[in-house]
């Protein structure tokens, strides 16, 4: 009886909380808020983001358009990576041109931008928190191997950030 009465008031406490726990948001609810991010190249050569700071709420489905309309060629085109916000995220869909690629939470690493264009991302970030958004020389420009992540810190580039509440 006693261990009954142990398990009882387990139960009592544990199922309650547990009861309380809710989904930040349906992962697939339509329309995604857009979103917008628009990467021009200054006189000097360098990266400009704008916003240089995106605010979401963990929970909503959003479509980030990142944007790239003066690239000129390979060489001088910009690598997007966002990795602290990818890994806290449930992708759905990037899309390029007319090509859709369907996600159900895999990751990737960058987004190079070396052609004027849009890729979208669609996704419902999931951890709130700050996470650093790195734009900057694709890696053969600067010498490094095609597809190498990371900061390229012998090129140009610059930091965005983005607050997931």
């Amino acid at each position: 009886m006693m261990r009954f009465l142990a398990l009882f008031f387990v139960l009592a406490i544990i199922v309650p909380e547990s009861a309380r726990a809710q989904s930040l948001g349906n992962l697939a609810q339509y329309p995604p808020v857009k979103k917008k991010l628009t990467i021009t190249t200054a006189d000097d050569g360098m990266p400009m983001l704008i916003p240089q700071l995106l605010s979401l709420q963990s929970g909503r489905y959003y479509r980030l358009t990142i944007s790239c309309p003066d690239v000129r060629d390979d060489l001088r085109g910009w690598r997007v990576e966002m990795a602290g916000l990818l890994n806290n995220a449930h992708l759905r869909l990037v899309t390029v041109g007319d090509i859709e690629i369907h996600l159900q939470g895999l990751s990737f690493n960058a987004i190079e931008c070396d052609e004027i264009g849009a890729a979208h991302v669609s996704f419902v970030p999931i951890k709130p928190g700050t996470y650093e958004l790195y734009v900057g020389n694709v890696p053969l420009a600067v010498g490094r191997p095609i597809g190498e992540s990371g900061v390229q810190t012998d090129g140009k580039f610059v930091f965005g950030r983005v607050v997931v509440e």
